[in-house]
């Protein structure tokens, strides 16, 4: 089998470079190790940057997101019992969010391509990456029980933390920056509507909580938990209690419950590899970077990543310069460090520290000050927020 570009992964970032391309006229095979209703079901992120929002629009992917998806203007920060709404729209010109979930996402790319694009190959998974250093690199899959080769002229690897693509780079190649956190999120879903029409972001003495949602009758919610926590542990009265406490407020807000449907607990970390190229080989995703979830940029960032690959390849083509893609990794890099900046201090910010000290928990109380009594500070993040430029 052969092709111009090898994308393995069908997550939101393989899927959306595969009709990148595609509406440029270059050819890609894409290679899924987990079936259909996998990647169609695996609860991930679900807030769409403006950029990101701008993306699938024009890659003619946007249709049920701006049917289904709910737009936010803003979100509310809450500490010390008050709340703060920090205004989008006012703040940047006019950007916004838009809350609609990675399965989502996946659902519509995974549509166009059976529709319109390349092969797309479930339950193919890759073994290795080899010849990234030569113009003709391959991969070495398996499908239906059967290793087959596919021969590209590009290898992006958009396939997550764990998958074969980075570990085609040499190791002496590699630099990683790593930092993990002494807590993570138990997260639920509930069949409830909202309590707010916007996320809620909770600093608390307790520790972090999140309001969030996936549709008008489905709540999306996080607590702050230590490492190594048994979801299953918390009973779901406990959880909400929980809530409760931490989302509290001087005014009559509520909380509403619902039945829970889900629970997981995500851990915490930043994790960034460089570089994001090798030969030709091209790293995209999770495959190059994690962030904690809390600026929500994770598949922000891997849409940023193929966006920048797809230019940089149609530049070749028209122009027969490699520029671009001789500066894709530092052109992504710029990018991501940016959203690890932000990710860190938004962490930082709304999470207390298991051995937090009284200072401490007041320099997080003056940083919040500072965000609801400073147009400048509010402006910082509502512009980090709602998408850094992408390329």
């Amino acid at each position: 089998m052969r092709t111009t570009v090898g994308i393995i992964g069908a997550g939101p970032a393989g899927l959306l470079l595969a009709r990148l391309l595609h509406n440029a006229g270059i050819d890609s095979v894409v290679l899924e190790s987990r079936d259909r209703a996998y990647v169609e079901r695996r609860q991930r992120a679900g807030i769409l940057e403006q950029g990101t929002v701008d993306v699938l629009r024009a890659a003619g992917a946007g249709e049920r997101m701006d049917r289904e998806g709910l737009r936010h203007d803003g979100i509310e920060l809450r500490f010390d019992r008050r709340r703060h709404r920090v205004d989008f729209p006012r703040l940047t010109g006019g950007r916004s969010v838009m809350v609609y979930a990675q399965t989502e996402v996946c659902k519509d790319l995974i549509a166009l391509q059976l529709e319109e694009g390349g092969p797309l190959l479930f339950e193919a998974e890759a073994l290795a990456v080899e010849g990234a250093e030569t113009d003709r690199p391959r991969v070495r899959f398996r499908h239906e029980g059967v290793e087959d080769v596919l021969e590209c002229d590009y290898v992006v690897g958009c396939d997550g933390f764990w998958g074969v693509a980075r570990k085609a780079v040499p190791a002496g190649l590699s630099r990683t920056f790593e930092r993990t956190y002494p807590f993570g999120w138990l997260g639920i879903l509930a069949d409830v509507a909202p309590s707010h029409d916007e996320l809620v972001y909770a600093r608390h003495d307790r520790g972090f909580a999140l309001l969030s949602m996936r549709s008008p009758s489905v709540s999306r919610l996080y607590l702050q938990v230590p490492v190594g926590t048994d979801a299953e542990s918390w009973s779901d009265d406990e959880i909400w209690a929980e809530l409760d406490r931490r989302f509290e407020t001087d005014d009559d807000w509520t909380l509403r419950r619902g039945p829970v449907t889900q629970k997981s607990v995500t851990p915490m970390r930043s994790y960034v590899h460089e570089p994001m190229r090798h030969g030709r080989l091209f790293l995209a995703g999770d495959a190059a970077h994690i962030v904690p979830p809390t600026g929500a940029k994770g598949l922000n960032l891997a849409v940023g990543d193929v966006v920048t690959f797809a230019r940089a390849l149609a530049h070749r083509r028209e122009t027969g310069s490699e520029a671009l893609l001789d500066a894709y990794s530092a052109t992504c890099l710029r990018r991501v460090w940016q959203a690890e900046r932000f990710s860190y201090d938004m962490t930082t910010l709304l999470h207390r520290a298991p051995d937090a000290t009284p200072f401490e928990d007041r320099l997080q109380v003056a940083r919040l000050d500072r965000i609801a009594s400073s147009r400048a500070a509010e402006t910082d993040l509502a512009e980090a927020y709602t998408g850094f430029p992408i390329g």
